[in-house]
């Protein structure tokens, strides 16, 4: 049962973007715009996951481009910085921003603007799309921008906030990276140990 919700977890966020879509009205009323705009990122980041990661086309990528063919990433890496790692860090900094301080969404915002730009740089370094692209240029870049925009005009980005938020998206990323260079590095190893 476990290893069918690590293969297929992108099936069951997609549908939970949906709900959460659906539900979001109700949920929000009477929040302030900044926080709704943060609420968002969830099922927004879910919607670019479905697109990344529909038929494994991510996993796939990163396998054959960093990996030079090897499996840089596993489908448990991939299920574990997704879920557990972003779904959880976009619902604490949610909670953050509605129970503390705005200046905490930051972290998700900047998640997003991240990713995005890591997307971009891709697209344009390879001349081609890379999953996850198109929601990348068209959900991630307007929300993370907007979102930025209302924190800021709310007062409550401080240099704290902004530092941290960046420090985080950019930590999630260099990790990720790191893992799948140590995981090539291992791999290319063991077949030159043969």
């Amino acid at each position: 049962m476990v290893q069918r919700l690590v293969s297929f977890w992108v099936y069951g966020g997609a549908l939970a973007a949906v709900l959460l879509l659906a539900l979001a009205p109700a949920l929000l009323a009477g929040r302030p715009l900044a926080q709704v705009a943060v609420f968002l990122h969830l099922p927004a980041y879910m919607l670019h996951q479905y697109e990344e990661h529909d038929h494994d086309r991510f996993r796939r990528f990163v396998n054959m481009h960093i990996g030079r063919g090897h499996e840089v990433l596993t489908p448990l890496a991939v299920f574990i910085i997704n879920v557990p790692v972003v779904w959880g860090l976009l619902t604490l900094a949610f909670h953050a921003a509605a129970t503390q301080h705005l200046g905490w969404a930051l972290a998700a915002t900047y998640l997003m603007l991240v990713n995005a730009l890591v997307h971009i740089v891709h697209a344009v370094v390879l001349r081609r799309y890379n999953p996850g692209l198109a929601t990348a240029v068209l959900v991630f870049v307007p929300l993370g921008g907007t979102t930025l925009w209302l924190i800021q005009h709310a007062g409550a980005g401080s240099l704290a906030h902004h530092a941290a938020g960046l420090a985080i998206a950019v930590a999630l990323h260099a990790a990720i990276l790191a893992h799948a260079m140590r995981r090539l590095a291992a791999l290319q190893g063991d077949k030159a140990a043969r």
